[in-house]
């Protein structure tokens, strides 16, 4: 790592071996972790390093359930390290499945609940980010931006780089699903936003 600029990133031993490298021919700047930041970039590197653990692991037919076991090993030897016992009890369940709904049958917000999940779920996924072009092909922005109105309980709209006409263009079209509160907060700015012009 050579590029000059501004950092917040952990230090680690292989990392500080390197900086010990450049101290002669770069500005190094460093500060101490601070109590109410430290969990926050702990469980940040922990992830990465998880992650990059179980991508690692052999592409076979039992992938999945020894990617769980490892993650339930981690889980039970840091409640034993703490010694809190209901840490236990966050064990990944061996099925590995993934809640992607629950809506109450006695009071169903539509006839066919299955079908009703499938039109207000974006294909994004609520956990990824995106990238958005103005493109024809694949994803749209708007058809993604009516998914998560008709899934959410309110609408916190912060829009910049665009004129209003083109927040409009996807209210207008929305007005038959927009049935919860919407909070606008418009930047505006003399650039049009490509995204919702045709």
């Amino acid at each position: 790592m050579t590029v000059s600029g501004i950092y917040k990133k952990l230090i680690t031993q292989v990392f500080e071996s390197r900086l010990e490298k450049l101290q002669s021919e770069f500005y190094i700047q460093r500060q101490p972790l601070d109590a109410s930041e430290a969990a926050l970039y702990l469980s940040r590197f922990l992830g990465v390093v998880l992650q990059s653990t179980l991508d690692a692991l052999p592409n076979e037919d039992d992938r999945i359930a020894r990617q769980i076991e490892i993650s339930n090993a981690l889980i039970r030897w840091l409640a034993e390290y703490v010694r809190d016992a209901e840490l236990s009890e966050n064990l990944i369940a061996s099925q590995g499945q993934i809640l992607t709904a629950l809506f109450a049958k006695n009071n169903p917000v539509a006839a066919d609940l299955k079908n009703h999940v499938a039109k207000i779920t974006p294909l994004t996924g609520l956990s990824q980010s995106e990238l958005f072009t103005g493109s024809n092909v694949g994803l749209s922005l708007e058809s993604e931006i009516k998914r998560e109105i008709r899934s959410c309980d309110e609408i916190g709209w912060l829009v910049s780089f665009c004129f209003f006409i083109n927040v409009q263009a996807i209210t207008k079209s929305s007005v038959d699903i927009i049935t919860k509160r919407l909070v606008l907060m418009p930047c505006f700015f003399s650039h049009p936003c490509s995204c919702f012009t045709k």
